[in-house]
């Protein structure tokens, strides 16, 4: 389990989008990790310590058990010093002005200034509240401060019934964040710079209803979207044919939909000037349909041998159009002998780096959680990535493209 030894500490405060941070910590816990929990007074009213102490599978920690006698050192320092991450789920406009201004008048206050590690914080309130002028300056300070990783709230329906930003980000983005930030323990290395990636699948149709395709879900372009975003950078994702449910475990990113190979060729081409390091991690389709028929075409009148074109070859372009200050990095996807064709299409696509997929392993390809890989780059370094998570496979990436000198 890749969690397996990390220490996270949640604090939860007192807010409705409490039961949300039950997920992320049976996710956790299903991991590896070990989790520990703060629940304040107000989050009392909300949820209660016996559901948070069964989902750890440890006591929680609560405003009274401050200064018993029973610890050898007290509470706070105790849980400071233990956690390697913080996260503190919903995140109140109350906690938030504390937190800003140093203030410590409870537990979870004062566990904030005894700890040195990093600190995930993710607000859930009234649009209105949200909006006040004050909450707005205690949150752009505290995103100001490096130690501090902060996960805006989404737009949407709130329980008081209102429709705009407040709501709480949903499990599966606060989770994702929490593992990238475990990895790399709270450094932004790609801080402000322009990442550009496509994921997906194209789709060629013949008619209305009918296309050549092929199976990538989206899962790994998603994964590198999230890496590079929780690393810093200013991320634009280019997604072909990914499902709503999956994009929702998105951060807040740039993205645009496609559908077909030429779609995804203007995209990647408009965006592709301003971006310091691109990813082509979309499988995208070599053939498209000579003739494409509006509506759908009846059975009896389909050809037994359809005439196919070749559709443009995108990283190829992007690889002949690069600038000395950019890195493009392309994917292989293949059965049998990866690494051969991975560096013939190294070469002649001029890329910085390629990750050889195989996609005829268990734990790899096509629409699973997990993915393993050969990374190569123009010098002949090949580092072998084991089966893992397609987020930490993500993160080796990043960590493998950073120490590529350019020529």
């Amino acid at each position: 389990m890749e969690l397996k030894g990390k220490k996270v500490l949640v604090a939860i405060s007192g807010g409705i989008a409490a039961y949300k941070v039950c997920g992320v910590i049976s996710q956790l816990v299903q991991a590896g990790a070990s989790v520990r929990s703060i629940l304040t007074g107000s989050a009392r009213e909300f949820i209660t310590p016996l559901t948070i102490t069964t989902l750890c599978r440890s006591p929680v920690a609560l405003d009274e058990h401050f200064w018993e006698p029973t610890h050898q050192q007290p509470l706070h320092i105790q849980l400071g010093e233990w956690a390697d991450l913080l996260v503190i789920a919903p995140l109140t406009a109350n906690t938030l002005a504390k937190l800003t201004t140093g203030l410590a008048d409870n537990l979870l206050t004062n566990t904030v200034l005894a700890s040195t590690c990093p600190i995930l914080v993710v607000p859930a309130m009234n649009t209105d509240m949200w909006e006040q002028r004050t909450v707005q300056r205690n949150w752009q300070d505290l995103c100001l401060d490096k130690r501090y990783h902060c996960l805006e709230p989404e737009s949407g329906l709130l329980a008081c019934d209102r429709t705009g930003k407040g709501r709480m980000a949903e499990p599966e983005v606060i989770y994702s964040q929490i593992k990238s930030l475990l990895y790399t323990q709270g450094q932004r290395d790609l801080q402000g710079k322009k990442v550009l990636i496509s994921g997906g699948s194209t789709r060629e149709y013949l008619d209305a209803v009918r296309f050549l395709g092929n199976p990538a879900t989206g899962k790994m372009g998603i994964a590198l979207a999230q890496a590079a975003y929780h690393r810093g950078a200013v991320v634009t994702f280019v997604a072909g044919n990914i499902a709503q449910e999956l994009l929702k475990a998105l951060p807040p990113v740039q993205l645009i939909t496609v559908i077909s190979a030429q779609e995804m060729h203007r995209e990647m081409l408009h965006y592709f000037p301003t971006a310091e390091l691109t990813i082509m991690a979309a499988a995208v389709g070599d053939l498209t349909p000579a003739r494409y028929y509006p509506g759908k075409l009846p059975k009896e009148k389909l050809e037994a041998a359809l005439e196919l074109l070749p559709v443009v070859d995108i990283v190829a372009e992007l690889g002949h159009s690069k600038q000395a200050h950019q890195k493009l990095v392309g994917f292989a996807a293949q059965t049998g002998d990866i690494i051969t064709p991975a560096q013939e299409k190294l070469q002649r696509k001029k890329l910085d780096a390629i990750v050889a997929n195989p996609v005829d392993q268990p734990h790899s390809g096509f629409a699973g959680d997990y993915n393993q890989a050969v990374l190569l780059d123009r010098s002949s370094r090949q580092l072998q990535i084991l089966p893992c998570s397609k987020l930490h496979l993500a993160h080796h990436i990043y960590d493998f493209v950073r120490t590529i000198k350019l020529e």
